[in-house]
């Protein structure tokens, strides 16, 4: 079993991997995306899934520190009702406030790494606390 967690922006995917036995999660990349175009960078995670046997695919709900939902928890939806129907995987949604809070404070912190390298990798590193909190939680995917 290995999973893909997913943190999707209107420009950038940033992607992780658990471990074959779903303990640990690595950030992996970032997919460059653009929603304006229609752009979802499914190519590249196709790649990906094919190479690594992906078993099923975790996303990311950025939703409002009131519990709400904006538009970006639509477009993660979006996105994650594209990856079911192209990949025939199963997708299973976390919310993840605060990751990239937390993802930019440790490189802020721990790795003292500048506001434009940050950029670089901020959301992978965010993919990559969504994927361990939902691993943390044996979420539903964890246990087929």
């Amino acid at each position: 079993m290995r999973l893909l967690g997913l943190d999707v922006g209107s420009r950038t995917v940033g992607v992780a991997m658990s471990d074959p036995l779903g303990w640990t999660a690595s950030a992996l990349e970032i997919i460059r995306i653009n929603e304006d175009e229609d752009d979802f960078g499914l190519d590249r995670l196709a790649e990906i899934i094919e190479k690594n046997k992906v078993t099923g695919v975790v996303i990311g709900l950025p939703k409002n520190m009131n519990n709400s939902e904006g538009p970006r928890v639509d477009a993660s939806r979006y996105y994650g009702t594209l990856v079911e129907q192209e990949f025939n995987l199963p997708v299973d949604f976390i919310d993840e406030r605060l990751t990239t809070v937390e993802a930019s404070r440790i490189l802020i912190e721990e790795a003292d790494m500048s506001r434009n390298k940050r950029k670089g990798v901020i959301d992978k590193l965010a993919a990559q606390f969504i994927l361990q909190n939902y691993l943390d939680g044996k979420g539903k995917l964890t246990h087929e």
